[in-house]
């Protein structure tokens, strides 16, 4: 894997949207699946050190984790080994083709060694699905270090509804494999609220994927 630099994110001229999301009522037309827990919603300010937003993508962009068992797997060994070596997971979205997530760690040098053990786990498991050992599955991931307060709501408002831009879901909360259901039930309103009206549209983040849709 190539080494990317680090960016280090300036502040940007952002506005809220006066209309804020608002809570799901129509039923989800994925299955059941069963995540580890995620036990809380959002930090309500950005943490001293500031947080990332880390985006990683298949190789080729190819959909090697389409289907609801393998997304599953994935998502479960992100939030697994975030844990392991000490990121808060503040927002992820999940997909075949690639994955985003906005967390933030007592120690940061410790996301390399994060994203390489995820890579080498979930690639060996899927190429043992497929039965082609030695496949390449992951290509690059890109960092983005973010030290504002308006530019960390706008990224975890980016993530949340990142289902919803790549046209898998009308509403964020019906998509199984992000945070945002998670979100929507345990934050309070009012934040909710607020990071759910911030705009992202204009914010560069690697996401030139076209996503499938998940049988």
């Amino acid at each position: 894997m190539s080494r990317p630099s680090e960016k280090r994110e300036q502040a940007p001229a952002l506005q809220e949207d006066p209309t804020a999301a608002r809570p799901n009522s129509e039923p989800s037309a994925f299955p059941a699946i069963k995540l580890r827990s995620w036990p809380h919603s959002p930090a309500h300010h950005l943490r001293e050190g500031g947080a990332y937003i880390v985006t990683a993508g298949t190789y080729n962009r190819a959909p090697l984790f389409t289907g609801a068992d393998r997304l599953t797997k994935l998502t479960n060994y992100i939030l697994e080994l975030a844990d392991q070596y000490g990121w808060s997971l503040q927002a992820w979205a999940v997909f075949p083709n690639h994955y985003h997530f906005v967390g933030d760690s007592q120690i940061s040098e410790s996301l390399r060694s994060f994203l390489r053990h995820l890579h080498s786990v979930t690639a060996i498991e899927t190429n043992k699905l497929d039965e082609t050992p030695g496949r390449r599955v992951w290509f690059e991931f890109w960092e983005t270090r973010i030290t504002f307060p308006r530019s960390y709501f706008a990224r975890l408002n980016y993530v949340h509804q990142n289902a919803v831009r790549h046209g898998l879901v009308r509403l964020a909360s019906q998509y199984p494999w992000c945070s945002a259901g998670c979100f929507e039930r345990k934050a309070a309103r009012s934040f909710f609220q607020t990071v759910m009206g911030f705009r992202s549209d204009k914010l560069n983040v690697p996401d030139d994927f076209a996503v499938p849709s998940i049988e």
